[in-house]
C-alpha cells in the first residue's frame, strides 16, 4: 500500500521485465536447453511469471536460476542479474529488507566489475527502497550518484525524474533544498516539454511553496500544473494535482474550491478509491463539510473515510502478515541453504582432513623408511668398515705369521749351513784341541736348532685362525700333517712360488701337492680356487 502512495512522488526508471510466453511453455522449454546462460534466463522468467500466482514456486525457480548462474562463463554478472530480479520480486511484495539485501548483492558485483550503467540502475532502485524505508540519508546518497551518472549520459528525461525525487526527499526536511532541485527539474523539462513531467514538477513546486507559505508562487505553479493537463496525462497524475490543490485550498479556507477539486480528484481516481489518496480526499471533504456545517455530507464522507480506513487497515494487516510470512520463509530458506552449504563444506573438510592425515601418515612412513634405510646404510657402512679393519688386522697378523715362519726357516737354514761348514772344517783339522772346540760349538748350535718349526707355526696359526685345523681334521681326517700345512699356507692366500720358498720344496712338488689336495677335497672337476675354498671354513 505504501508503494502505491510513494509512486506518486518518486519516479522509477530501472529496467522492467516482461514475460512473453506462458509459464507452461517456459517450463517445457527447459528440457530442450543445455546452455547455462539461457537456462538462467528461463528460470528467471518463470519466477517472474509465477510471483503473483504461486510465490513459493517462483522463489524455487529463482533459486534454480541462482544455482545455474554459478555455472555460466560470467558467473558473477549473471548472479547480479538474478539478484536484481529477486530484489524486484520482493520489492513488489513490499518486503523491503530482503529486497534491499538482493539489490546490495547485485550492486556490489556490478560496482566491482566496473559496470557503470547497471550500477546506476541499481543505485536508483536502492534509493527508492531507502526512501520507502524512510532512510532519507541513504536515499539521497544513491539518488545523487544516479543524478551524476544521468548528467554524464545527458538524458534529460531521467535527469528530471531524479531531480524531482531528490526534491521530494527534501520536502519535509529542507524546503529551500527541495525547491532548488524542483526548479532544476523544471528548468530541464522546459527543454523537452514532457507534459506528464511538467504536471508532476509544477505540482511539487506548488506544494513546496505552499509549505513555505508563499501564496503567490504556490498559486502560480498550481496554475501551470493545471494548464499542462491534457489527454496524454494519466488520470492518476491528474488526481494527484487536484488532491494537492485541495489540501492547499483547505489551509487557505477556500472551502468551495476544496470541494470541487477534491471531488474531481475522487472522480479521476475512482478505480483506485480504496487507497491512501482516496482516504485523504474523503477526510478533506469530511473536514470541509464540518466547517461548512453541512453535517449530512460530512457524515457521508466520514463513513466513506472510515470504510476506506478499515479496508486499508485490513489490507495493511494482510500485507504485513504476508511480509512476515515472506520474511520467515526467506529466513528458513536461507538457514536451509546455509546448513546445506555447511554440510557440503564439512564434507569437503572431512575429505580434506582425511587426505591431510593420509599424506601425514605417508610422510611419516616415508621419513621412518628413510631413517631406517639411513640406519641400515650406516650399520652396513660400520660393518663394512669393521670388516675392512678386521681384514686389515688379519692381513697384518698373517704377514707377521708368515714373516715369523720365514724368519724361523731362514734361521734354521743358516744354522744348518754353519753346522755343515763346521763339520767339514773339523774333518780337515788335525789338532785335537781344535776338534774338541768345534764339537762344543756344534753341540751348542744343534741345541739351539729348532727341529719342529712347523709345529710352532701351527700353534701360532691356530692363535690367529681359531679352530681351522680342528675343522680340517673333522671334515677331512685323511689329511696328512704336510697336507694341513699346505692348507694353512693356501688359506693365507700364498702363491705356489711363495709356498716353495717357505717350505724349501720345488715348484713342481707344490703343484703336485695342490692337485692331490683338490682330489681329497673332491674339487677335481670344480672351478673353485683352493684358497677361496679354504677361506669358507
Amino acid at each position: 500500500m505504501m508503494t502505491r502512495l510513494l509512486s506518486l512522488f518518486f519516479f522509477v526508471f530501472s529496467f522492467n521485465i516482461h514475460s512473453q510466453s506462458s509459464t507452461k511453455e517456459l517450463i517445457d522449454s527447459l528440457n530442450t536447453i543445455n546452455d547455462h546462460a539461457k537456462k538462467v534466463e528461463l528460470y528467471r522468467k518463470i519466477a517472474l511469471s509465477l510471483q503473483k500466482s504461486d510465490w513459493n514456486s517462483a522463489v524455487k525457480y529463482l533459486e534454480f536460476a541462482e544455482a545455474e548462474a554459478k555455472n555460466t562463463e560470467q558467473s558473477a554478472l549473471t548472479l547480479a542479474y538474478v539478484y536484481t530480479t529477486a530484489g524486484k520480486m520482493y520489492a513488489s511484495k513490499e518486503v523491503l529488507d530482503i529486497a534491499l539485501k538482493y539489490y546490495l548483492k547485485a550492486y556490489d558485483i556490478y560496482k566491482n566489475s566496473d559496470k557503470i550503467e547497471e550500477t546506476a540502475k541499481l543505485e536508483n532502485n536502492l534509493a527508492i527502497i531507502y526512501a520507502q524505508g524512510k532512510n532519507k540519508e541513504k536515499a539521497l546518497q544513491y539518488f545523487s550518484n544516479v543524478y551524476h551518472y544521468q548528467k554524464s549520459k545527458n538524458d534529460p528525461v531521467k535527469l528530471v525524474k531524479i531531480l524531482n525525487n531528490i526534491g521530494t526527499l527534501y520536502l519535509d526536511k529542507n524546503i529551500d533544498s527541495s525547491l532548488y532541485y524542483y526548479h532544476k527539474a523544471h528548468s530541464i523539462n522546459n527543454t523537452i516539454k514532457d507534459n506528464t513531467l511538467k504536471v508532476y514538477v509544477c505540482t511539487n513546486l506548488a506544494r513546496a511553496y505552499a509549505l513555505k507559505k508563499d501564496k503567490t508562487n504556490a498559486t502560480y505553479y498550481f496554475d501551470k500544473a493545471f494548464a499542462a493537463i491534457n489527454k496524454s496525462v494519466d488520470s492518476l497524475v491528474q488526481a494527484f494535482v487536484y488532491e494537492a490543490f485541495s489540501e492547499y485550498m483547505l489551509k487557505e479556507k477556500n472551502y468551495d474550491t476544496v470541494i470541487v477539486n477534491a471531488k474531481k480528484a475522487l472522480e479521476l481516481s475512482r478505480e483506485n478509491e480504496y487507497s491512501f489518496s482516496g482516504l485523504n480526499l474523503n477526510k478533506i471533504l469530511y473536514q470541509v463539510y464540518i466547517n461548512k456545517e453541512d453535517y449530512k455530507s460530512a457524515v457521508y464522507y466520514f463513513q466513506k473515510y472510515n470504510a476506506i480506513k478499515d479496508s486499508i487497515n485490513v489490507e495493511e494487516r494482510a500485507v504485513n502478515l504476508e511480509k512476515v510470512k515472506l520474511e520467515q520463509d526467506y529466513k528458513a530458506r536461507t538457514q536451509i541453504k546455509t546448513l546445506t552449504e555447511q554440510k557440503k563444506l564439512f564434507k569437503y573438510f572431512v575429505i580434506g582432513l582425511i587426505l591431510v592425515v593420509g599424506i601425514l601418515i605417508l610422510i611419516i612412513s616415508l621419513v621412518k623408511y628413510r631413517n631406517k634405510n639411513i640406519k641400515n646404510q650406516l650399520r652396513k657402512e660400520k660393518l663394512k668398515t669393521k670388516m675392512h679393519e678386521l681384514k686389515q688386522h688379519l692381513k697384518a697378523k698373517n704377514r707377521v705369521l708368515i714373516g715369523k715362519a720365514m724368519s724361523e726357516i731362514h734361521r734354521t737354514d743358516s744354522i744348518n749351513e754353519i753346522l755343515t761348514d763346521l763339520k767339514k772344517i773339523k774333518l780337515k783339522t788335525i789338532n785335537k784341541e781344535m776338534q774338541e772346540a768345534i764339537d762344543k760349538v756344534l753341540k751348542r748350535l744343534e741345541k739351539n736348532l729348532n727341529t719342529d718349526i712347523w709345529k710352532e707355526f701351527e700353534i701360532s696359526f691356530e692363535q690367529v685362525h681359531k679352530s681351522f685345523f680342528d675343522k680340517l681334521k673333522t671334515d677331512y681326517p685323511s689329511l696328512t700333517p704336510k697336507d694341513r700345512r699346505l692348507c694353512a699356507l693356501l688359506y693365507l692366500d700364498l702363491t705356489t712360488k711363495e709356498i716353495s720358498q717357505i717350505t724349501g720344496q720345488s715348484f713342481k712338488s707344490i703343484e703336485n701337492a695342490r692337485t692331490r689336495l683338490r682330489k681329497k677335497f673332491d674339487l677335481t672337476n670344480e672351478k673353485v680356487n683352493l684358497s677361496t675354498y679354504l677361506n669358507t671354513f
